[in-house]
């Protein structure tokens, strides 16, 4: 269901992450995607992992709400899998065999090195997917906010509208979450009155899709149209002349948050030297 779908919602506690500086968070997230793609074998994915499940268990989110991210993104993951599984051609690459009769026809063909590929290439994308959500499941949209604001201050002084850019990122994360249940219950309406989605081929299932698509992009303007609406109501006028209620200061916590940064850095990059060919 889409509501089990968790990118994009804040879960709200105190814990250790929960405190944290949000442009600290925001950069460490940053440092965390460059990571993933440093990574060139399987063991170099451990220093990461274990990153990842002690800020989890710091965070004191639920591991449930955490993986149900991966439902938004599994069907990339399973065909990014299948390209790579299929599609794999490198020079070293040897059709695998069953039973004397190798696993080729036409241009596809199954490979030790496109299976090898096709976990890679589906635990990296799961691993991108995970973290960001840590972020946004710790972190307020108003801070995320205050957060992007801050860091891309430094581009004021060229006249970039800074602080526009971060209320349309906040808004867009915000209503993830909003859509997604707004989807749903259309979904439950649509099959209330006898609708199908599940059966048909898949152009007869697109076009049952028709009666969502439309539903949906009248409640999002609408939406946004009430959203404009009380932001004039309130004599929201951008960045000029507006102060902080909240200022931003950075603790012992982010200091060991990127303390710990770097440890993985400094892992993983010893693991490409040294362990470059361990699966």
């Amino acid at each position: 269901m889409l509501k089990d779908v968790t990118f994009g919602q804040y879960y709200p506690a105190k814990s250790f992450v929960h405190r944290m500086d949000p442009r600290v968070k925001i950069l460490l997230v940053i440092a965390y995607i460059v990571f993933v793609f440093l990574i060139k074998s399987f063991i170099g994915f451990l220093p990461l992992i274990v990153f990842f499940s002690f800020t989890v268990a710091l965070s004191r989110v639920p591991v449930g709400s955490v993986f149900r991210s991966v439902k938004g993104i599994l069907f990339l993951v399973i065909f990014a899998a299948v390209l790579n599984l299929f599609f794999y051609g490198g020079n070293d690459a040897k059709v695998l065999e069953i039973a004397g009769y190798p696993l080729k026809w036409w241009i596809f063909s199954v490979t030790e090195q496109g299976i090898i590929n096709a976990a890679f290439m589906s635990l990296r994308l799961v691993l991108l997917v995970l973290g960001t959500c840590v972020l946004t499941l710790t972190t307020t949209p108003m801070d995320l906010t205050e957060g992007i604001e801050s860091l891309l201050k430094p581009l004021k002084y060229i006249k970039f509208p800074v602080h526009e850019l971060a209320l349309i990122m906040s808004i867009a994360l915000r209503f993830i979450p909003t859509l997604m249940e707004e989807t749903d219950r259309i979904v439950n309406a649509q099959k209330s009155r006898g609708a199908d989605f599940e059966s048909g081929n898949i152009f007869r299932r697109i076009k049952a899709m028709v009666p969502i698509l439309i539903p949906l992009l009248v409640s999002a303007f609408r939406r946004a149209e009430e959203l404009g609406d009380a932001m004039d109501s309130r004599c929201y006028s951008g960045a000029k002349g507006r102060t902080k209620y909240k200022v931003l200061r950075m603790g012992y916590r982010d200091l060991l948050g990127a303390f710990a940064a770097a440890l993985v850095l400094t892992a993983i990059i010893l693991i490409n030297i040294y362990f470059p060919h361990i699966v």
